[in-house]
């Protein structure tokens, strides 16, 4: 039985939008990080580079594929560029699984620079049983994750049975950030967090874009000890 590599559980609120940009710039309270989804915010990235130092907290950035829900529609050469470009002002870097090799130097370069990796997988239709769950996650380990990512649809109680078996699952063999969306989207955000999910997303604006997604102020109002 492999050990998993503990990290501390940390908050990240997501910047998707210039009005999210200058809500998290405001913040009295930070998160612990910052995702910057670079294809979000790609038609106003200049003006936002020059302001990265306004936010309040580290930076994770990740520029989604079309085939997970990125915008903008961007070929892998066009999210190569725009990953290397912020990197060195990056703590992570998320990649999807079904990238990682095209984007295999990237990570590479990402580790020499002591920038930790995410690699993520995502499931828009449903939670696979566990046992394919962790033969992407040891897929994700071979490509030098730091952290399996894993977001899949939670309508059902079954399928967030399946994410929470698969979060605490010994065999994992790295630390994991697992989240459900849809339906049952909200409760498995703190259900996982509670099962030892290490990261933990919230949107930075009044609503979330994604089903599930709860905003900062609502995660914090739960009054858990996160």
């Amino acid at each position: 039985m492999r050990r998993r590599l503990s990290l501390r559980r940390q908050i990240v609120g997501v910047i998707t939008s210039p009005a999210d940009f200058e809500r998290a710039v405001r913040l009295r309270r930070p998160p612990d990080l910052f995702e910057l989804r670079l294809d979000c915010l790609l038609p106003t990235i200049r003006h936002l580079e020059k302001r990265l130092r306004r936010l309040g907290a580290p930076l994770m950035i990740t520029a989604r594929s079309p085939q997970e829900g990125g915008a903008n529609g961007l070929s892998i050469r066009e999210r190569r560029n725009l990953l290397c470009r912020f990197l060195p002002d990056a703590q992570y870097v998320d990649i999807e699984l079904r990238s990682a090799f095209a984007l295999r130097a990237l990570l590479g370069v990402a580790e020499q620079q002591n920038v930790k990796r995410i690699i993520s997988y995502h499931n828009f239709k449903t939670t696979p049983p566990v046992r394919v769950l962790l033969t992407k996650a040891r897929a994700a380990k071979a490509h030098g994750a730091n952290i399996f990512k894993v977001a899949t649809r939670t309508d059902t109680p079954v399928q967030l049975t399946r994410l929470l078996d698969f979060t605490t699952n010994e065999n994992v063999g790295l630390a994991v950030a697992a989240m459900g969306i849809g339906r049952l989207g909200a409760i498995s955000r703190v259900l996982l967090a509670r099962a030892g999910s290490v990261l933990i997303y919230a949107s930075t604006g009044r609503c979330a874009n994604i089903e599930g997604q709860l905003s900062l102020d609502q995660l914090r109002g739960l009054g858990v000890d996160w």
